[in-house]
């Protein structure tokens, strides 16, 4: 029987990893080492399949009941879990590159992302930045040695959304592998695997968490050889995730789709109320018509979360835009997202371009929306405002 996202969701099978137990909640499976009933068994492993256990590093039940499970939202076939997102991304990065090898990263990338690409020159591998809104005209970026494309959609700070489409024919048709960084819509407002790509990278540290107190990532695909190629990789880098923290990200995960929908709400209001006032210069919201790649965010999206950028009139110095930071009350100062605390941080953009100018001379401040009551939001930006920028 067909299902809507937000039953699958509550309706998930990790109930039933232990025969005769029946409850809510996940049992929680910790192990480090496994048991074999004989030699015979322990010698006849093979890496390659899923339901053979071997060593707690690499699967419990738990964590593959929530592998399973973000596969299935994210329309992949398999799913591995890593550490932290940013594990996600050099799981990615070392299971597809070698010497000689060459990578496209977009400019707008989460800047641990960008950095890793400098990191792997001392490998001999090239790292080249993009413009996030280049399209298909990526083919002219294209080398022999290209083997992976990067994108994010949209750019975590400054919310450029890309023609994914475009790139992932491109890619397709030349061979080269695309990876996209799909933090932002959790995986229920954009699905990658509908519009080409290889690879789906989630930082389950975020929305499916929702209590900003975990620490994890997930590369999706559904590819077996390069879910495979991944997962050899995985092993290598010995990233491993805690049996305990899979069962918080499942118990967040039936409460997800709500919450990025009240997010999204709250978001929206406060963007549209932040175009209005006279101390901004830009809103940098995907579902608002100006920014950068609507049309693609309007094409390709479903939803639009809590996360999007705030350009200030240029007149406001660094130090005056730090004093409104510092002085909201509700937005806390932290990096990362998707709890229920909203948050507030101010970006110097411009120095990390290489690829595209940034068009924008006044600061940056990136607002994550939480589930405080928008009115109490929208009250404490208006006193910020005028007391360190009008004042």
């Amino acid at each position: 029987m067909d299902t809507h996202l937000q039953t699958e969701l509550v309706h998930h099978a990790q109930a039933n990893l232990i025969a005769g137990w029946a409850a809510i909640p996940a049992p929680v499976t910790r192990a480090s080492t496994v048991l074999f009933p004989n030699l015979a068994a322990l010698r006849a492993l093979d890496w390659r399949h899923d339901a053979q256990w071997r060593y707690g590093l690499h699967a419990t039940p738990i964590s593959h009941a929530l592998a399973q499970q973000l596969a299935a939202l994210e329309g992949a076939t398999q799913a591995l879990l890593q550490p932290s997102g940013l594990a996600a991304i050099v799981n990615v990065y070392q299971g597809l590159l070698q010497q000689g090898d060459d990578v496209l990263i977009p400019d707008n990338a989460y800047t641990p992302n960008r950095d890793y690409g400098a990191w792997l020159a001392r490998f001999g591998i090239s790292a080249r930045y993009y413009d996030p809104l280049i399209g298909a005209d990526i083919a002219q970026l294209i080398q022999a040695n290209t083997r992976l494309i990067w994108l994010e959609a949209p750019g975590s700070v400054t919310m450029e959304v890309p023609d994914v489409r475009g790139i992932t024919q491109i890619a397709r048709a030349r061979g080269i592998y695309t990876a996209l960084d799909n933090t932002w819509s959790a995986g229920l407002a954009f699905k990658p695997f509908e519009h080409g790509c290889d690879i789906s990278v989630q930082a389950l540290t975020k929305y499916q968490s929702g209590g900003s107190d975990i620490l994890m990532g997930a590369t999706l695909t559904t590819d077996t050889e390069l879910y495979l190629k991944l997962k050899q990789a995985r092993m290598q880098l010995g990233f491993g995730v805690s049996a305990d923290d899979c069962a918080l990200v499942l118990r967040g995960l039936p409460s997800m789709k709500v919450r990025y929908a009240a997010h999204e709400q709250s978001a929206l209001a406060l963007a549209r109320w932040l175009k209005t006032r006279p101390e901004v210069a830009a809103v940098l919201h995907p579902a608002l018509p100006d920014c950068p790649g609507h049309a693609f965010w309007k094409r390709d999206f479903s939803g639009s979360g809590g996360l999007f950028s705030v350009v200030f009139d240029e007149k406001y110095t660094s130090a005056q835009i730090d004093r409104f930071v510092e002085g909201l009350q509700f937005f806390k100062l932290g990096f990362s997202w998707g709890g229920a605390l909203s948050l507030a941080l101010p970006y110097d953009v411009a120095p990390l371009r290489t690829a595209t100018r940034w068009p924008h001379r006044g600061g940056l401040v990136r607002f994550f929306i939480g589930l405080e009551d928008e009115r109490d939001l929208r009250a404490d930006l208006e006193r910020s405002m005028s007391t360190h920028l009008l004042g």
